[in-house]
Order: structure tokens, then sequence, then C-alpha cells
């Protein structure tokens, strides 16, 4: 076997497996949601817990979809901390008792756009603000991220195909994939 479809297998079963895990993770907050009221805890932390909007493990990510709590603050026009209060409370609302053991066998996963309507109208109701400006503000930064994670697949297509790791052709193949979601890595 070639190294182009050594490397290019490589790299799709690594964007296999990643797809694998956010599908497990979506599967694992998905559940009957109930309004939650914010909490009083800071979004900063000096236990060594991940801030409340989610800072620490993820980059920054807050309870959904990866929704940064400055960045939604700044489009709604509200405090910081009382997004992040809020969306950790739909983040604990949502979480199971205990984790599946298992994905679904049919392979189904929850409708991202019923998990954001939850969240608007989560998001809505803790922080008094129009449920449609929040769903707006939502699919904003929504938009603005699967822009930035295709132009950084893209960044590193080139230079694979730059350095010779991979034709133009598979770098489109993969670019394909992802964009009708055949592996995972946004884009969609």
């Amino acid at each position: 076997m070639s190294r182009t479809k050594r490397i290019t297998l490589g790299l799709s079963a690594a964007a296999l497996a990643l797809g694998a895990g956010i599908g497990v993770a979506g599967i694992a907050s998905a559940t009957t949601t109930v309004t939650p009221t914010p909490s009083t805890s800071s979004s900063a932390s000096t236990d060594g817990t991940p801030p409340a909007d989610g800072g620490g493990r993820h980059g920054g990510r807050g309870g959904f979809g990866g929704v940064k709590a400055a960045d939604l603050a700044a489009k709604l026009g509200v405090d910081e901390s009382k997004v992040a209060d809020a969306l950790k409370a739909f983040r604990d609302a949502n979480k199971p008792a205990t984790p599946p053991a298992t994905p679904p066998a049919n392979g189904t996963r929850p409708d991202p756009a019923a998990r954001q309507a939850e969240l608007a109208k989560s998001l809505a109701a803790s922080l008094g603000i129009d449920e449609a400006k929040v769903t707006a503000a939502l699919d904003e930064l929504r938009t603005a991220e699967q822009a930035d994670r295709a132009a950084a697949l893209k960044t590193r297509l080139d230079k694979a195909v730059t350095d010779g790791k991979l034709t133009q052709a598979e770098a489109d193949a993969v670019t394909k994939a992802v964009q009708n979601g055949v592996i995972g890595g946004g884009g969609r």
C-alpha cells in the first residue's frame, strides 16, 4: 500500500473516530428538558474545575455545540457571567444520570435543530430575552464556527498537498466527505 493511501486511510479513520465520539457525546446529552433556572455559580473557578462556560476542557466551549459564553453574551448584549450561568444550567439540566454504555444500534443522533431550539428557549427564559433573538445569535455563532472549521481543514489539506502527502484529488475528496457528513470535522 502506498504511503499516500496509508495517510489518507489514517486521516479517514481519525475523522471517523472523531465523528463517532461527537455522536456519542450528543447521544449522551439527549434527554427531556426542563427549563432551568440560572445558578449562582461563577464562571471562574479557583478549585481546578472548569469554568461555567466550559473554558477549561474544550477551548472555551459552552454548554451547547461550541457556544462560548463570551461570544453569545456579546451578541445578546448581556453580562457574560449570566450567559455562562444559563449555559451551565442548561447543560446540567440535560446531563443524563448515567452515560449510555453503547450508542443506539440504529445510529440515530439527537436532532441538532431541536437541541438548538431547546437551548434558545432555555436561555431566553433564563436571561429574559426574546427567544428569536437568542436563536439568531446562536445561528450566527454556529455559522461562524463552521466557517472557521472549514477554513482550518482547508489549510491542513492544502499543506498536505504542498508537502506531497496527499494529491489535490484526495484533498478534494476529504473536503467533500466532510461537507456531506460522511466523516466528522465540521462544514455541514
